[in-house]
């Protein structure tokens, strides 16, 4: 589980170019944006997506109580996630089918959903000019549904080395 800023204040993203020379892209210096919450399951490549204006715990939790009513009766679901302030804040309301697991401070690589993250960039949403909020919301929602429609794809990119040996 993770989530990542989408905005107007975006990267460009990595493109080959002639030495010594910048590529040219797309900028923007306003600072709307949203945020793509996620959590993804590497073994099968099934996902849960939700799109939200601001991180907070008050957003954590909502994601966490959304997440645990997509899951099936009498399962638990164990979520890794990284160490950021809403994730641990002591208000956080977890639902009881769901167990949180935080890696070690400083390691993105351990994290899934991290991959997801520069597939998405790379793929949908960099190098792009959003005109307003709504723009935003668009892309985040096209760009998460479109990945999800392919579930290999998501198995594929969120699928670590280490998940296998965990489950074994």
């Amino acid at each position: 589980m993770d989530e990542a800023r989408v905005g107007q204040k975006g990267r460009s993203g990595h493109r080959w170019w002639m030495r010594g020379q910048r590529p040219a892209g797309r900028c923007d210096g306003r600072f709307q944006s949203a945020y793509i919450f996620a959590a993804v399951e590497p073994q099968t490549g099934s996902a849960f997506g939700l799109v939200l204006p601001r991180v907070s715990t008050e957003a954590m939790s909502l994601f966490l109580a959304q997440f645990a009513a997509t899951l099936e009766p009498d399962t638990q679901a164990v979520v890794v996630l990284d160490g950021a302030g809403w994730h641990i804040a002591k208000d956080l309301r977890v639902p009881d089918a769901v167990t949180l697991v935080r890696l070690p401070a400083y390691s993105p690589e351990l994290n899934p959903v991290e991959r997801i993250w520069l597939y998405l960039r790379e793929r949908f949403l960099s190098a792009r000019v959003f005109p307003d909020y709504e723009a935003i919301l668009d892309a985040c929602c096209t760009a998460w549904n479109a990945l999800t429609a392919e579930p290999e794809r998501v198995r594929s990119i969120a699928n670590v080395p280490y998940i296998a040996r965990v489950n074994a």
